[in-house]
């Protein structure tokens, strides 16, 4: 059960242009974004970040959306896996190349470019941060530094949402249970006592 109850969505009427926004991307609006509207302030800086990092840029939405499944996995939020999963495959991985994120490194639907930006969201996400000097040598033979600014976004961006959910026990949303638990059973998703309604 969730710490802080999510505000309604009328209560945070300010935000509504955005919600719609979060709405076609996602397809849902997650709760924690309502429980952030406790504190209007930090919603609006946090809306501006998301942006940001998960907006257009150099990455693919999809690369965006494994990094952060693969970072939220390391870290073991359940609510987050479920999210960036089902967000993946809404971008256009496939449901096999999702599951198949948990064995990034040997997997065959992974290229050389992608297992570089998954082992480094891996190692970064892990407590001690493991990345080295290696990780970064090798994203180097496949991104220029601003793409490497941007995987390190998505990366420091799902540090901060996986600890805010985990730690607040945010309840996961139907979508991306069905998601999550349709398509990451077998590779040993659960949905955790912390995201239960």
């Amino acid at each position: 059960m969730a710490r802080l109850a999510p505000l309604e969505r009328s209560e945070l009427a300010e935000f509504e242009d955005f919600f719609k926004i979060v709405d076609r991307v996602m397809g849902f609006l997650p709760n924690s974004m309502l429980t952030l509207g406790r504190r209007p302030e930090i919603l609006r800086g946090f809306s501006a970040l998301t942006g940001a990092v998960l907006g257009p840029g150099k990455l693919s939405p999809e690369l965006k959306q494994l990094v952060a499944f693969v970072s939220s996995n390391a870290s073991g939020c359940r609510y987050c896996q479920a999210h960036t999963s089902a967000s993946a495959s809404r971008v256009g991985a496939s449901a096999e190349k999702i599951a198949a994120a948990f064995e990034f490194d040997t997997s065959p639907l992974f290229s050389d470019a992608e297992r570089a930006a998954l082992s480094l969201a891996y190692a970064a996400s892990v407590v001690p941060n493991d990345a080295t000097d290696e990780h970064f040598a090798q994203l180097r033979k496949h991104y220029d530094e601003g793409e490497i600014i941007e995987l390190m976004a998505v990366i420091a961006l799902f540090g901060w949402l996986n600890r805010w959910n985990d730690t607040m026990a945010t309840t996961l949303e139907p979508e991306p249970i069905t998601f999550a638990r349709t398509h990451l059973a077998a590779r040993g998703w659960e949905i955790g006592a912390h995201a239960k309604s």
